[in-house]
């Protein structure tokens, strides 16, 4: 049959398992799932189990059921990385043959004194780092000097941290534009606001974040959607990941709870077309940060949404759950993300309890959904419809 509307809904960093060339990027032994289950003494997901999570891969306190709901899977990334922007790239079809570039020594200096001299202020750092370890290292000095906190990651990424009392948030955001500009030609996937609060011995970051990523390189499912005339509908950071190309309304969100009401809300106000949703707290706030307790909590509050989420969404509507990447927050390595597969389930009136089996890129996601709609195919992908 074909839905009228799907619902995507990408749990950031949620991966199931090591890809086959995991330990090309020093990952052997990732499993955000295994692991964390394995940590907490188990993981209680009734709901997700009900799809058929446990099926996927074993998983410590979700059991694998012999009928379920839906289709169930897990996708490889073909793409040569392990962050968000590629990640989501894939899933809508683009695959990246080639890394985005990345400075693990720190970015060039015609780059950081260019930056300095455009938005007048001094940079610190400058170098890879976990971020909320460096802002409480350089949290106080960014406060007594204005100067902007720079460092970057095993993914290509710019990041900016500053006081939100220190320097207000439009400035920050400027700043972030301008950098945007400047290192496009640089293949830089992401640069990130990273606002935080506080005082010395409690600095914390905010949802106050703002994502600008680089013009995907080749057509999307998104810009196909929407030049058939088709929503495509963003919630939480989708719309930045992609440029804001190709959607038609956003929805802003602070973190999961926030995302899945926006979600509900979505789902109320748009009857047809893609909803794209994107919930980060499984990454930002537990798996970069290695505590795995929180990211079992967080698992098991959405595991708990999900009903109404099933609900809201009603016969006409194609519900995909999957991931972007693994961010493992057991991992002992470093706490970057994690080269993982991503689990993917999906439900919807008349779809056959079926294996999806490993497929062989996140593109086949984007694929499906292309087929779905009728669209001209997409570069890269294979349906499972």
């Amino acid at each position: 049959m074909q839905y009228q509307r799907a619902l995507l809904i990408v749990l950031d960093g949620v991966g199931c398992g090591e890809l086959p060339d995991a330990a090309d990027y020093g990952d052997e032994g990732a499993d955000t799932l295994a692991n964390t289950a394995r940590a907490c003494g188990g993981l209680r997901l009734p709901n997700m189990a009900a799809l058929g999570l446990g099926n996927i891969a074993p998983i410590e306190g979700v059991a694998a059921r012999r009928t379920p709901r839906g289709g169930f899977g897990k996708m490889a990334t073909k793409s040569a990385g392990k962050d968000t922007t590629i990640g989501h790239w894939e899933l809508a079809g683009v695959v990246m043959r080639e890394p985005l570039q990345v400075f693990p020594d720190g970015f060039p200096p015609e780059v950081v004194d260019a930056f300095a001299r455009e938005t007048g202020r001094g940079v610190l750092w400058n170098k890879p780092a976990s971020g909320t370890e460096l802002i409480a290292r350089l949290g106080a000095e960014q406060e007594r000097t204005g100067a902007w906190i720079v460092y970057t990651s095993a993914d290509s990424v710019f990041q900016v941290a500053a006081h939100e009392e220190r320097i207000p948030l439009e400035e920050l955001d400027r700043a972030c534009r301008f950098a945007r500009r400047l290192l496009d030609p640089y293949r830089v996937g992401r640069v990130i606001s990273r606002p935080f609060v506080g005082r010395p011995g409690d600095y914390r970051r905010t949802y106050n974040r703002h994502d600008y990523s680089m013009a995907p390189p080749a057509q999307t499912l998104l810009d196909r959607l929407c030049e058939a005339g088709r929503p495509v509908v963003a919630v939480g950071k989708i719309s930045s990941i992609y440029s804001d190309r190709g959607v038609s309304v956003s929805y802003e969100s602070v973190g999961n709870r926030d995302g899945v009401r926006r979600t509900l809300e979505a789902l109320a106000r748009h009857p047809e077309g893609l909803i794209f949703s994107n919930l980060v707290d499984f990454d930002m706030s537990y798996g970069h940060r290695r505590d795995p307790r929180g990211f079992a909590a967080a698992l098991e509050e959405f595991d708990a949404a999900l009903p109404a989420i099933l609900d809201a969404a009603g016969d006409d509507t194609l519900v995909a759950l999957t991931a972007d990447h693994g961010c493992d927050p057991t991992f002992t390595r470093h706490t970057d993300h994690t080269r993982e597969y991503v689990p993917l389930l999906v439900w919807g009136a008349g779809f056959a309890p079926v294996s999806l089996g490993a497929r062989e890129s996140l593109a086949d996601l984007g694929q499906t959904l292309a087929v779905n709609f009728k669209l001209e195919p997409l570069a890269n992908g294979k349906s499972f419809l």
